[in-house]
This record gives C-alpha cells, structure tokens and sequence, in this order.
C-alpha cells in the first residue's frame, strides 16, 4: 500500500511577510533533502491580495509553491454550491470557510484530504532557540525551559529535520514508531491550566511532565506537533505582566523576553490538552474534524476534544521549531486579552456538555448561556489587572508612562467601561453568536468531506501555482 504524501502548509492573513516563512521552510527542507509541495493559504482582502501577492513571486524556492487565495477559494465555493443545489446553506458554508483563524485552517483541511498535513503558521521558523549546556531530563519530564531577556547568553539556535520527525510517528500505529517516544495518558504543563491551557500567571520556567497510562500499541497518530521556542503559549496577559515586570520596556507591544528550550524527548500520549496547531501535522488521509471557525484564537480545541476517542493518539515529535511574534495586522493587546477571557469561557462550557466524539465531528449541549458568575469572574480578574496598570502609571516616567496610560484607557474600553450589566449583555450575544455557528458547522462538514473526496479524486482544486524563481 502507497504511503500517503505530505503536503506543507501556511495559513496567512499576512501575505506582505509569508514570502519570509516560504523561503526559510523551502531552504530547511532543501538542506534536509526533502521534496514536498508548499502550499500558502490566504486570508488577505482582494485588495491586500493584490497589492502584495507580487512579493510572494520574488520568492526562490526549490520545492513547487502554490497558492490558494480570494479567488481560488470563491472558485471552489462555487463549484460546492453547485454540488449542493440547497441554496440555504451556503451562508452556514460561508461561515465555515469565512476569514478567520478557524475558517483558512478548514481550506488546508478540504485541500489536503487523502494526505499528510504539516503546517507552521506565517510567525515560524524552522529552528529552535537551545540552551548551549542542556541537562539531562528526569524520568517523567519530557521537556523543560525558561524565559530569558534579550542580551542574555547561553542559547543558541538549533534546526532539527522537521519532516522527518513528523514522518516517523504521523498515520502510524504505535508499534511502527520510533522507540525514543516517550508514551504515558497525558502531558502536564506547570505552568499552565490543563484544560484551557489559561496559564497560572506568568511562570519564568516550566516543564511538562508525562502523566503515565497505558497506549493502545493499535492506535493511530492522528496528530503530531514539534515543541515551541520564542513566544512559545504565553498568554495575552502574561505578556502585560512581563511589561509590568520590566520597568526599562518602553512599548507594551514590544517583548524583550523569550522562551528557550533546555531540553526535550519525543512523546505519545492518550490526551492533548496542550494542541498547538502551529507547529502541528495531521493525518488527513480519511478527513478530519473542522476547526472551530473563530477569530478569537481557540479553534484548535476541538482537536483536544476529539482525540480522547479510543484508537486515536497524539505526539510530541522529536524536532522543536521557534515562534517570532509578529505585529503586523494584530489586534492591540487589550482585544487579545478580551479574546482570550471570552475562548477561556468557552472551552470550560464546550468541555462540560461534551455528549458526543465521532470520525468527523464532535457535539456538545452548551447553548450559549452565560451566568452572572461568569461575567463577573472576568471582570474581577481584569479590574484587577488594571489597579496594577494604574499603579504601575504613577509609578513611571516619560514614554514608558505614557504607554501605560494608552494600554490603561484601552484596555477598560475594550471591556465597556468594567460595566457589569453592558458587559454580560456583550458577552452574551458575542458566545451565542459563536455556538451557533460552531454548531452549525459541524453539521454539515461530514457532507462536504464526502463531496470533496469524490472531487480531489476526479480533478485538482483551484489553485494557483506561483510564478517565482525555482533553485537548481
């Protein structure tokens, strides 16, 4: 039996900096004597489109590149529309396939189906930032690192071969995978919530231990990430408490600090309650579950969820790669705070009424409600937050003052003043909008599964192959 091929992605809504990404993964495969596909997804208005899809043609790569962009995928919708004859549900396809963190993931899905997916968001680089003297790792502990300053030494970057690495577990059985695998129930964050991965605070250094348990040797590796140097998951509020943290940082969007890895070991575990689909690979070979169509930078929960069904496992591969926090068309800090308390909200409620895990999909019973209780243990938190960003105010001077001032006023503005009443009424039509439509997607995605596996069989899906300079 032919082994799937891997195809590799890259979500964006940044096309002005994807070329950046293309060339340092194109190079890194070179090197690594890999020939695979690159595909770029994009997010970008019609007019950004136009405007900077000639930077993506400048590029040199080795491998063949692609591009799946505004009109391609209006191309795909159409033919789909056509397919169903329903014309009722093409707003609830539209949704699912809409501008968003979620909806550009779900074209990488639909176009990489009978495949191997491997994807690194626009923001990654195929290296990680090392300890030059990493220590042995305890028996338990699977990985380990710490957050240093800029100017601090003892790091260096390190590549490792990132295909490969994905190769050697993704689409296998357990027994087929490489003996170096760690294997237990679950990965343990010290530093971070188990299951909203909501971080306890900000946590200089942190290790992952392996919760053991035993691992069906049958079961498939449906997904697979590398670990993560750089920004690595911090927070939105960890990052406002690194700034308060740091009197000499001027600029609250700047991050003059970044996580270095000490050591890690490949694992494979039951659970994956710490999914990071920015570094991830999937085995797409027999479709997935879609992500959660969301701009609020959670819609690789649902893959939490779903691989806790039997026969299905994850891993942490052998091979780390590094996260460069880009500005660029990114919500000011005080709407990712926002963002993050109201996605917090909803993995808690999702994860409660769980009723359901199949193939394709997942079902829940959360309706949408939310509580008193709930709006005001957001609003205490954030409050809080900003008596500190007060006090840290009258406690500087000048630009760093200044700066604090801003992120003060916008942070109590992107919260509607901390009016309880304005606020829970906000929540509650913000949460009810989202369920209803990650409701509705998961409806109709084991239909358009079926349609486009019959598709990719008969032709190719519209897609563009990019004009750029080809390394011999």
């Amino acid at each position: 039996m032919q082994s799937p091929k891997p195809v590799f992605v890259i979500p964006t809504y940044r096309l002005r900096d994807v070329g950046q990404t293309v060339e340092a993964y194109d190079e890194h495969f070179r090197k690594n004597g890999h020939s695979i596909d690159l595909i770029v997804f994009d997010d970008s208005s019609t007019v950004n489109q136009q405007k900077y899809y000639p930077l993506l043609e400048q590029t040199t790569t080795q491998n063949p590149l692609w591009y799946v962009g505004p009109q391609q995928k209006e191309q795909f919708l159409s033919l789909l529309f056509g397919r169903l004859q329903d014309r009722k549900l093409e707003p609830l396809i539209r949704n699912l396939f809409r501008p968003s963190y979620g909806g550009n993931r779900n074209w990488t899905l639909i176009y990489t189906l009978g495949d191997l997916m491997i994807s690194a968001d626009d923001d990654m680089r195929p290296f990680a930032l090392m300890e030059d003297s990493p220590e042995t790792l305890d028996d338990g502990i699977v990985c380990r690192g710490q957050v240093k300053r800029h100017g601090q030494n003892g790091y260096t970057k390190k590549s490792f071969d990132i295909l490969t690495a994905f190769q050697d577990v993704l689409g296998k059985p357990v027994r087929d995978t490489p003996l170096n695998h760690e294997r237990g129930d679950l990965l343990i964050d010290t530093a971070m919530d188990l299951e909203t991965n909501a971080s306890h605070g900000l946590h200089r250094e942190n290790s992952l231990q392996l919760a053991p348990g035993k691992i069906d040797d049958e079961a498939i590796v449906k997904m697979a990430q590398t670990y993560r140097s750089g920004t690595n998951d911090i927070d939105a509020l960890d990052f406002v408490e690194m700034y308060l943290d740091d009197e000499a940082q001027v600029s609250i969007e700047e991050l003059n600090e970044f996580y270095v890895l000490e050591n890690f070991r490949p694992a494979i575990t039951n659970l994956n309650w710490r999914m990071d689909c920015g570094v991830a690979g999937y085995d797409n070979t027999l479709g997935l579950p879609p992500f959660f169509p969301t701009r609020l930078r959670f819609e690789d929960y649902i893959y939490r969820l779903w691989i806790q069904q039997p026969g299905l496992v994850s891993a942490h591969v052998d091979a780390a790669q590094n996260h460069i926090k880009n500005n660029y068309m990114r919500d000011p800090l005080p709407s990712e705070v926002f963002n993050e308390e109201v996605a917090n909200l909803l993995k808690r409620k999702i994860k409660g009424s769980l009723s359901r895990i199949d193939e394709l999909s997942i079902m829940f019973d959360y309706e949408g409600e939310v509580t008193l209780e709930d709006s005001d243990a957001i609003l205490a938190r954030i409050r809080d937050l900003h008596s500190r960003v007060l006090l840290a105010t009258k406690q500087s001077r000048g630009a760093r003052r200044e700066s604090l001032k801003s992120f003060a006023v916008s942070l109590e503005r992107a919260f509607f003043g901390f009016d309880a009443d304005f606020f829970q009424q906000k929540l509650i039509y913000i949460v009810d909008d989202v369920i209803n439509q990650f409701k509705g997607s998961l409806e109709i995605w084991p239909t358009l599964i079926e349609i486009c596996f019959l598709r990719k069989h008969r032709a190719q899906l519209p897609r563009l192959k990019v004009a750029n300079q080809r390394r011999h």
